[in-house]
Formats: structure tokens, sequence, C-alpha cells
């Protein structure tokens, strides 16, 4: 993957100086932070130094001071964003793994999958496809970030779950994988961040909070609440993406990815919530807000997204 498209001042400055100019980061301090599709296509690349990196930058700049330093200036007002967005009180009552799922199940946003299954275009579905698969194209390579900063019991718990992603062992079973068939079977292009220039701020901001959530130790709490309603609200919305897929005639090997995460995501959620939540926090209750911090955002990105792309839809 090369670097992708400027958005603005600050990403310019920053591609530059990854790509050609080590010695040009006094302009990338310089540069105007205030357009947030610009800062979060930088964050995204910064990002993306600790993931696969890119063909156009060397290796060595994943530790760069420079560009540590930057990550470090726009993650923070990111999670500054982030918590300013909260719009529900942390104090959750007791039992926590019961309070949470009631939360998600109250959650009343806008449905991707709803208007997927029903009225969604061929078009539009392969439209949604390709923003997904920022994401898919590296599922759960975020979440992986957060093994090490756990004790046994919950290590052994996400352990479980990442077991399952990865395909149990089976490299043809990885869910990346899976997702990767069906979009070369749809007739999409199937690298690695191939559609990151298309995808709107949205689409950076989700995958943005998932880096930022696994990259810092002290955000573990947020990963794993994060991780718990990403589960949480995934298996509904898996079965209704495969029936609108199957609606239009897409790719048996597409459908199959979504019927995959109906029963998996079933078996997932009891497992981020009752298991690795509860664990962590029966260790850790200092933790509690900042699990209810992550999944509060991930509700709040997703509905984000949502409305952007229903609202583009409905008028087309």
């Amino acid at each position: 993957m090369l670097v992708p498209k400027a958005r603005g001042e600050l990403s310019e400055a920053l591609f530059g100086a990854l790509r050609e100019r080590p010695s040009a980061w006094t302009a990338v301090f310089d540069a105007d932070r205030r357009d947030r599709e610009d800062v979060q296509i930088a964050l995204w690349a910064l990002y993306e130094l600790h993931y696969r990196g890119f063909e156009d930058v060397d290796e060595d700049l994943e530790w760069h001071p420079d560009a540590s330093r930057l990550r470090h200036e726009l993650e923070a007002d990111f999670e500054l964003l982030l918590r300013s967005r909260q719009r529900r009180t942390p104090a959750l009552e007791e039992p926590f793994d019961e309070a949470l799922f009631a939360l998600v199940a109250d959650h009343d946003g806008p449905s991707v999958a709803s208007f997927v299954q029903r009225e969604a275009s061929r078009e539009q579905v392969l439209e949604l496809l390709r923003y997904r698969s920022i994401y898919h194209l590296k599922e759960s390579d975020p979440v992986a970030w957060v093994v090490p900063r756990l004790s046994p019991g919950p290590k052994a718990a996400l352990m479980e779950l990442q077991y399952d992603e990865y395909g149990c062992g089976d490299p043809n079973r990885l869910h990346a994988h899976l997702f990767a068939r069906g979009m070369e079977a749809s007739g999409l292009r199937t690298e690695y961040g191939a559609y990151i220039d298309d995808v709107p701020v949205e689409v950076l901001e989700q995958n943005n909070a998932m880096s930022l959530f696994g990259l810092n130790r002290r955000l573990r709490g947020a990963a794993l609440g994060h991780l718990a309603a990403f589960e949480a609200t995934s298996s509904m919305p898996s079965r209704r993406i495969a029936a609108g897929l199957t609606r239009l005639g897409l790719a048996t090997e597409m459908v199959a990815y979504y019927e995959e995460h109906i029963e998996a995501d079933a078996v997932h959620e009891q497992l981020a919530v009752r298991t690795i939540c509860g664990s962590i926090l029966a260790e850790e209750p200092a933790l509690r807000d900042d699990v209810v911090f992550g999944v509060e955002t991930c509700l709040d990105l997703e509905d984000r997204f949502a409305s952007w792309l229903i609202e583009g839809w409905s008028h087309e």
C-alpha cells in the first residue's frame, strides 16, 4: 500500500515528510489542523506505520520522534473529541453485564443493515463494502494490541475470541481472508487499504478510534468496551446484510462472510460482555468508566457513519 492522497495542509506536509523529506517536520507542525478530514487521514497514516506500513515510506520512520510526537498530539485531541460526544452517564447499575446489554438494546440509531436488507441497490451495497474494507481487511488486528496489556483471566478470554476471528489456525478461515474472498467475487479490489482515498471522515474516525484504544495501554478498558459493543451489535445486522446481499444476487462468498458472523458473533457478544469485560472489571473496577466510554464510542461512531451514508443514499 502507498501513502494515501492528502486531504489538506497537514496531511500534505506529513506525507511529504514521510516519503521524501524527513527533515521537513517544521512544516508539519506549523500546518493548520482545523480540517477534521485532513487531521483524521493524517492520524490514520501515522497509525498505519504500526500495522503494515507503506511501500513508499522507510520502515525506520515507524518510531521517528517527530512522527510519534505528532501522533500523540493528534490522538490527544481526538480522544477529547470522542469523550465530548458521550451522552450517557458512566454509572451503569449492577450487574454490569446486564446493564451493558440493556444499554446496547435500548440504543436506537439509524441502521445500515436494515437499509441494505430492504432498500439498497447493488451499487450502494458495493459502496458499503468498499468503506467497510478499511477495517475488515485487518479484522481484529486493533484488538490484538490489547492482549499483552491484560492479566491471565481477561487475556485468556480475549484470546478465545481472537482465535475464532483468526480462523482457528486455518488461514483460509481468517475473517479478513473471508472478506477479501467476498470482495474479489464481487468484482472489488482486495488489496489492503485499496479504498482509503474514497472513504469519508466517518470511516476514518471509526478506524482511528480502534487504533487509539488498542495502542494505548491506559485505554485498554475502552478497547474492551468498544469490542463488547461491536460484537453485541453484529449478529442481527449480519443476518440482515446477508439477506440484502441475497436479495440483490451478490456473490455467495460475500454472503458467506456475513452468515459466518450471525452465529459467531452471537457467541462473541456473550464472551466479550460477560467474560472479557466482566473479568477485567472484577480485577480493575477503576476501568469501568473507560469500558463504558468504549461502548458509547462504538455506538456513536456507527450512528454517525450510518446517518451520513443513508442520507446520501436517500438523495440518489
